[in-house]
C-alpha cells in the first residue's frame, strides 16, 4: 500500500500538469462547475489513494439522471469519494436487464467513476421479507432448517445482483421491524454472505456492508457498518454509538454518516468536539457533517464518514462545499 499522504502529493503535482484548468490544494478542486478531463497518471494516482490504507468517504447518491445538472449526474461526484451506495438503483445499458432501469448515458457516467476513478460501487436493499415478494411465496417458514433456505436462497439473489452487475459490493439496510428476517436471522443471513465477500469470504474484494440498526452478532463478517447518526451534537454521541459495538467491531471497519437531505444547506447541526470546541479554523459554526470527519473514537481511527442524499450538497457555492470539506479534513493533503 502506498503511503497516503504520498499519495495525495502526487494527485496534487498531477492535477499541477493542468494548472490551466484547475488549481490544487488538495486531490479536491472545489470550484466544479464542469466535469474535467485530467492525465492519466491523475486517474492512477487518484486509483492508488482509493487502494491506499485510509478512512474512506461514503455516499449514499439518488436521483442520478443524463440531466445537464452535474448535480444528479455521477460526474458531477467528488473524485476523491471511494464508495457511492447506489440508492437510485442500478443503471444499465441493456434494456429489460433484471433489478436495473435502462439508461445507457447515466450507465456509461457510473462505470467512468468506478473504472477510471476508482469509487467502488454498492447495492443497496431494506433485506425484509416484505420488501422481496418472492420469499412470501414460500412462508410460512417455521424452522431453522426453513428459514436458513430462504435465507440461503435470498442471500444467493443479492449475490448475483452484485456479481452480474459488475458491482464492488452490497449495503444492507438494517431497520426492519416485525419481519422474521431480523435478530439471529439476519445474522445467519450476515454469515452466510460472509463466506462469499467481506473480510472472512472467498472474495475480501467486494464489500459487505450493514448500514443502520446495531446487528445482534456477525461484525467479523463486515467490510463496515455504517452508522446512520443522524443529528449528530457531537463527539459524545458518536462515541457512544461505537462503544456499542467496539467488542465486535475494530474501529477501522466504523463509519458515521449525517443527513445531507435535510441538512445540505448547514452541513449538518451544531457539532461539539471532544476538547469542546465548536468551530472550523475560520471561526464558523462547526457542522456535524465536518465535525463526523474529523471525529475519531478513542479506540483509535475510524473506517470513514459520509453522507445520505450528498448530492443535495452539490447546491451549495462551491458544489459540494461541506462533503469536501469533510474529506480534507478527514485525510488532511500536504500543503
Amino acid at each position: 500500500m502506498m503511503n497516503f499522504k504520498i499519495a495525495i502529493a502526487s494527485l496534487c503535482t498531477a492535477a499541477l500538469s493542468v494548472a490551466a484548468i484547475v488549481s490544487c490544494t488538495d486531490v479536491e478542486n472545489i470550484e466544479v462547475q464542469k466535469p474535467y478531463t485530467y492525465s492519466e497518471q491523475y486517474y492512477q494516482n487518484l486509483r492508488d489513494y482509493k487502494a491506499s490504507e485510509h478512512s474512506v468517504s461514503f455516499m449514499w447518491f439518488a436521483d442520478y439522471s443524463s440531466s445537464h445538472s452535474l448535480g444528479i449526474r455521477f460526474l458531477g461526484l467528488p473524485d476523491s469519494l471511494d464508495i457511492c451506495s447506489l440508492w437510485g438503483g442500478i443503471p444499465s445499458d441493456v434494456e429489460g436487464k433484471p433489478n436495473t432501469f435502462y439508461n445507457p448515458k447515466v450507465y456509461e457516467e457510473m462505470r467512468f467513476i468506478q473504472r477510471v476513478k476508482g469509487v467502488r460501487l454498492t447495492y443497496v436493499t431494506f433485506p425484509g421479507v416484505g420488501n422481496n415478494k418472492w420469499l412470501e411465496e414460500y412462508l410460512p417458514a417455521n424452522t431453522d432448517e426453513e428459514k436458513f433456505t430462504l435465507l440461503k436462497a435470498y442471500g444467493d439473489s443479492l449475490l448475483r445482483i452484485v456479481y452480474n452487475n459488475d458491482l464492488d459490493g452490497m449495503d444492507l439496510d438494517y431497520e426492519i421491524q416485525g419481519d422474521w428476517m431480523h435478530g439471529k436471522n439476519f445474522v445467519t443471513l450476515i454469515e452466510y454472505l460472509g463466506q462469499h465477500i467481506g473480510p472472512k469470504g472467498k472474495d475480501p474484494e467486494k464489500l459487505l456492508i450493514v448500514d443502520g440498526w446495531p446487528i445482534d452478532g456477525g461484525y467479523e463478517y463486515l467490510s463496515y457498518f455504517v452508522s446512520q447518526a443522524y443529528s449528530s451534537w457531537g463527539a459524545g454521541d458518536l462515541q457512544n454509538r461505537y462503544n456499542e459495538m467496539a467488542a465486535y467491531l475494530p474501529p477501522e471497519r466504523f463509519i458515521v454518516t449525517e443527513n445531507m437531505g435535510d441538512y445540505y444547506s448547514t452541513g449538518g447541526v451544531g457539532f461539539t468536539e471532544a476538547d469542546g470546541n465548536q468551530y472550523t479554523e475560520n471561526g464558523e459554526r462547526l457542522g456535524s457533517l465536518e465535525g463526523m470527519a474529523r471525529w475519531n473514537p478513542t479506540q483509535g481511527r475510524k473506517g470513514g464518514f459520509g453522507a445520505f442524499f450528498g448530492q443535495r450538497d452539490y447546491n451549495n457555492n462551491p458544489p459540494y462545499k461541506y462533503f469536501r470539506r469533510g474529506i480534507q479534513a478527514q485525510n488532511p493533503a500536504i500543503k
